[in-house]
Order: C-alpha cells, then structure tokens, then sequence
C-alpha cells in the first residue's frame, strides 16, 4: 500500500502528513519531557524555537498544532512570532476548553461563552482573521455537548474558524458532535504501544475526517532490539521512530502524525519517515509485533 504525501482536512485543507505539535516548545529544555512536563511557560531558549518551527516549514512541514493553554497561550504567540506572516499552505490547528490555574492542573471547562472568548484570544496571539482548524480540547460533561459545538458552529458561521476538530473523544462522541456542526479533525492519542482508539481511526477514514495522533511515537517494549520494528527499520535503512510513524501513515490514509521536538535532528527525521513505504508484510509485522 503506497500511501499519499497529503491529506485534505475538511476535504479542502491541504496538509502533508507529517506535522508538527508544538506543545512542547515551552519551559527549559530539560522540562519537555514525560506525561508531566508543565507545558507552563514560554520557552527558555526562544530563539532556539523560533528557528525550529521555520526549520519545520522550510522541511515542507504546513500542519502545526497548537493549544491556548500550551504555556497560557504563549504557545500560539511563539507560533506567529516564527511564521507569521503565514505562507500560502501553512495550516494552523488550536484548541480551547481546558483550564490551567497552576502548572500541574488541566481542568477542562468547556463554557459555550468562554470557549468563544478564548477563540477571540487565541485570534489575537496568532495573529490572523481566522483559524484554521479550531479544536475542542475536551469535552466538559457540566455543558451539553451541542451547547460546547455550537459555540464552535457560531465561530464558524462569524467567519473566525474555518474548520471544526476534536480531542480524545470516542465514535458515539464523535458522532453526536457531527449532528450538530461538520467535524473535520480528531486528535487523540495513538501509537505502536497504546491502541484503544482503533475503531476511531476506522470511522474518521471512513467518513473522511482526519485523524491527528499525539504521542505518535512511543519507543516502549515494541522497539526493542530484536524485535519486528527494529528489523524492518534495519530493512529501510531508517531509524525506529521514522519506521514507527511510517507504520502509522500506512496504518490509514487519514492519519496525519504530529511529532513534537525540540531536536533540529528529530525535526529532520521525523519529517522523513513521509519518504518512506511500508509493504504490507512489513506493515503487519510490526503491528503484529507491537
């Protein structure tokens, strides 16, 4: 199965399939990693960032994710500051509907009239008349969720959001929101090692609706020395991370990884593993083995 280098989110989003999530561009650099890390504060070594994500772009990288309540929106600023103006092709992804009251709290809170509000914020700091793919980072059970998509639908129909995602949701979630307003995204995580979300992946390709997984890449068990993943990575001449993420570009064709690093070499890397094709053997070899 040769898999394509695009994917149309929305149905006229053009994106390669290989993006970028800039999650964890904040803090000093030992503070990046782990389920944990803080995600709290502007990056120490701004300069650093800023020359990574127009690294991205120059790789041919145009889908970068992002969150209002990645370091309290200083996230989506580092964002304008390196690519704004936006090129033609650069596709700009947030979320709203999560609170951060201190470092170690993400509560959702998914408030019709706030997630508005911060839509106009998030507007605001990324500079731009429109966003391009405007996700709901939770969903709040203290809300209904047609209220929560609704809000969505309003920023839409304003003129100040193109295209409508979610985030960790399963398929009845994500086919109740669909009755209110077109979802054109869902972002959940999803890797070798942790696969609950597989009937997601099989409705979104079916209804065409991209699927972003975060923490695409989990070097658990699975690549270990010996194993499926590391034999067929040897068979590519590429690392396991790239053999990894080219498992998940084979795994659906509506998939559309978002690595994050803060490594110009990981960078690199990452964006490679869209060179590659897995044969079909290979492909269940390591799904297999995983």
């Amino acid at each position: 199965m040769t898999n394509p280098t695009v994917f149309r989110i929305g149905g006229d989003l053009e994106v390669r399939r290989i993006g970028y999530g800039a999650m964890r561009l904040a803090n000093a650099p030992h503070e990046r990693s782990g389920m944990t890390a803080p995600i709290w504060t502007a990056p120490t070594d701004r300069a650093d960032a800023v020359r990574l994500l127009r690294r991205a772009a120059e790789l041919g990288v145009t889908l970068f994710d992002t969150a209002d309540a990645y370091a309290l929106g200083a996230n989506e600023e580092l964002l304008a500051e390196a690519l704004h103006p936006y090129r033609d092709g650069i596709v700009i992804a947030t979320k709203a509907g999560v609170l951060r009251p201190s470092p170690t709290e993400w509560i959702t809170h998914g408030h019709p009239a706030y997630l508005r509000q911060q839509a106009e914020l998030s507007l605001r700091r990324l500079r731009t008349d429109r966003i391009d793919l405007f996700q709901l980072h939770r969903i709040d059970p203290d809300y209904p969720l047609a209220d929560q998509i609704g809000a969505l639908k309003q920023l839409q129909e304003e003129g100040k959001v193109r295209h409508i995602g979610l985030s960790e949701v399963s398929v009845a979630e994500l086919t109740a929101a669909s009755a209110v307003a077109p979802i054109a995204s869902v972002q959940n995580v999803y890797n070798l090692a942790t696969r609950g979300h597989d009937p997601v992946i099989d409705h979104t390709a079916e209804a065409g609706i991209a699927f972003l997984p975060y923490f695409p890449v989990a070097m658990g068990g699975h690549a270990a020395d010996g194993g499926p993943l590391a034999a067929v990575a040897a068979e590519l001449g590429a690392t396991r991370a790239q053999t990894a993420l080219a498992w998940l570009l084979h795994r659906a064709p509506n998939i559309v990884p978002i690595p994050g690093t803060s490594s110009p070499a990981h960078l690199a890397e990452n964006v490679a593993a869209l060179g590659l094709a897995l044969t079909e053997e290979q492909y269940k070899r390591i799904d297999a083995g995983a």
